[in-house]
């Protein structure tokens, strides 16, 4: 995957070019800064035993790249598939990571969502 070059920049100088990804509940990978990684890493490894298996999906299947000097992440056969990664995806920043989806499964969870409405948690939010 090519990484858009405002994110590029800014991985570069916060983790010199250094991330994770790993899998997440949602259907999609989220990819952190190495930093950041370490953080999220500690908190996920802290959580009591009932936690075990969001333990499992968010470490055992982290994997550690390096953005290669044409910009681009390789990411591992066994993370884009359990994403649904073939063809277009889409990277959104998340303010300390970023979420890589499949763009057809994106847009259908956010129509889903959408098509609920606002949350309670967000009705008394001001925008």
């Amino acid at each position: 995957m090519s990484v858009p070059a405002r994110y590029r920049d800014a991985l570069q100088g916060q983790a010199e070019g250094r991330v994770t990804v790993t899998k997440h509940p949602d259907g999609c990978l989220l990819l952190f800064p190495r930093p950041e990684w370490e953080v999220f890493r500690a908190k996920i490894a802290a959580l009591p035993m009932e936690a075990k298996w969001y333990q499992r999906i968010f470490l055992g299947s982290a994997a550690d790249v390096d953005i290669d000097t044409a910009g681009r992440v390789l990411i591992a056969p066994e993370l884009r598939q359990a994403a649904s990664l073939e063809k277009d995806v889409m990277l959104l920043g998340m303010g300390n990571r970023f979420e890589l989806w499949d763009k057809e499964t994106y847009i259908a969870q956010e129509q889903a969502a959408m098509a609920q409405g606002m949350p309670e948690s967000l009705k008394n939010f001001t925008f």
